[in-house]
């Protein structure tokens, strides 16, 4: 009964006589199978594609010096966001970050399709944590410093965490134990005390 909870609740599951955990890992038998991988990296490329275009118009927005389009209701604040000084760190506005990222997550993505090299997935994996931790930095920065919400902001930040969701299914995360197999202590013979002379 405690290996079904445990697989439910934490991603917990047994391969090859090694424990896994995976914060993120699917219920169904197979998780880290071929096709399951495929269908993630091929996921991420998507994703990666999408965060590429909405970069991109961001960075044209910002070069052409024109006002973003933006009238969602309580989503209207892109150009108070565009415009705030946390938009550029280093002299360089976070726009052309997050299409340097997205450029790179979709090019090595890309190339793990047809190489199918588990180090890619793991530079995939590392690329989709830093990913998502920036987003949530900024998107912290959005709502209680700047305090206005930009829906290109929170579509990149919703990417990157599409990105990392199906970047947890590529590979396992990392290995908790091996696992030993449980020997029994041969039990010592009962111990009787000797006739009283």
């Amino acid at each position: 009964m405690r290996a079904p909870l445990l697989r439910l609740f934490f991603g917990v599951r047994w391969r090859h006589d090694r424990l896994y955990l995976s914060p993120f890992a699917p219920l169904w038998k197979s998780a880290y199978d071929i096709r399951m991988k495929r269908f993630a990296v091929w996921a991420i490329l998507f994703f990666a594609f999408c965060g590429l275009a909405n970069s991109a118009y961001l960075t044209q927005s910002e070069q052409n010096g024109t006002p973003l389009l933006c009238n969602i209701e309580n989503l209207n604040g892109c150009n108070v966001v565009a415009q705030s000084p946390y938009s550029h760190l280093f002299g360089v506005s976070l726009a052309e970050y997050g299409l340097f990222f997205y450029a790179i997550v979709f090019f090595i993505s890309a190339a793990e399709l047809f190489l199918i090299d588990p180090l890619l997935r793991r530079v995939l994996q590392g690329l989709a944590a830093f990913g998502f931790a920036a987003s949530l930095y900024f998107t912290f920065l959005q709502v209680f410093v700047i305090q206005a919400l930009c829906v290109y902001c929170l579509g990149s930040a919703a990417l990157a965490l599409l990105i990392f969701f199906s970047a947890t299914h590529i590979e396992p995360l990392r290995t908790i134990m091996p696992l030993k197999k449980m020997t029994v202590p041969p039990k010592e013979p009962p111990f009787f005390m000797p006739p009283v002379a």
